[in-house]
């Protein structure tokens, strides 16, 4: 399966896999890549910029990161082979900054919101927690942003292409999938938080992919600078291997006429035909061109290409 895979998708797998288990191994050396690497509220006292990048490469759990790269391997792959690996690339960035960039904002509205006094006691054991001890608890991890916006550049490429998706049992339009996963992280994210899950970030991703993917269909010139994908290179590969045939084809039509014909007759040939072009040349010097008839102004054509 993996010598099939598109290398940029497989890549990201491998860079998911591996940090995941340095999470693990690294954890028991009392080393927390969560608190280095997760992405913290842009108030706390932990935040880095570089967040924004590394979070999307770690997971909280087996089912988070098994769930994400399942997406990522079913999807990403055929994103992948219809963009090319720089563009998927560039793409699977941008949808993951851009859902940590509007996970900030929200963490940020529902700071300003609920008020610096709301949150001078939490109950947390009994413990008083100060406004900046609160917001260093606002860490972000996982590539679930990323791959929402794979989700929806799958459902934007091919809307009518159907799935089964569990539990149901019946197969479902992509574009109708999308619409329905929209609908269920908006439901989930204004039912109130508690679930440990970003939902907004989510949404993030996909309006950022969204975003990118209606500038690049504006602007077909602006992504040319990834190259072109290995579907355009196939095609492209299969025109000029049919074209080099029919060239061949007609070259060897033409030795074969030529070598039927003795050179008495070939000579002969070619004088008439000669005799005809400086017919309608003096023809032409005589009365314009526009007084030749279709069949010479087509001989004389014949004869331009075969010079």
């Amino acid at each position: 399966m993996m010598n099939n895979m598109p290398p940029m998708t497989k890549n990201l797998l491998i860079i998911n896999v591996l940090a995941y288990i340095a999470t693990l191994v690294l954890e028991r050396s009392g080393v927390d890549l969560t608190s280095m690497l997760g992405l913290h509220f842009f108030l706390a006292s932990d935040f880095r910029v570089y967040q924004f990048l590394t979070y999307m490469f770690l997971h909280g759990g087996f089912t988070h990161i098994l769930f994400n790269m399942f997406a990522l391997w079913m999807f990403g792959s055929v994103i992948e082979r219809v963009w090319g690996p720089k563009k998927f690339l560039f793409y699977y960035i941008v949808c993951g900054v851009g859902a940590g960039i509007i996970q900030e904002i929200v963490q940020f509205a529902d700071y300003s919101i609920q008020g610096i006094a709301a949150y001078q006691y939490v109950n947390a054991g009994g413990v008083q927690m100060t406004t900046d001890t609160y917001i260093n608890l606002w860490t972000t991890i996982g590539a679930s942003g990323a791959v929402y916006g794979i989700l929806l550049a799958f459902g934007m490429i091919f809307p009518n292409e159907r799935l089964f998706i569990i539990p149901f049992p019946f197969p479902i339009k992509a574009k109708w999938l999308i619409v329905g996963y929209i609908a269920i992280e908006l439901f989930s994210a204004m039912s109130g938080p508690g679930d440990g899950v970003a939902h907004m970030a989510h949404l993030g991703g996909m309006l950022f992919g969204f975003l990118l993917i209606r500038y690049w269909q504006k602007h077909p010139d602006s992504s040319q600078r990834f190259g072109r994908s290995r579907g355009q290179e196939f095609f492209d590969n299969m025109k000029r291997k049919f074209d080099e045939r029919q060239q061949n084809s007609r070259m060897k039509a033409e030795h074969t006429n030529v070598q039927r014909e003795t050179d008495e007759e070939y000579n002969a040939r070619k004088r008439k035909n000669q005799e005809e072009i400086d017919a309608i040349l003096d023809k032409i010097r005589k009365s314009g061109y526009d007084s030749l008839t279709k069949e010479e102004k087509q001989k004389l054509f014949d004869q331009s290409r075969q010079s």
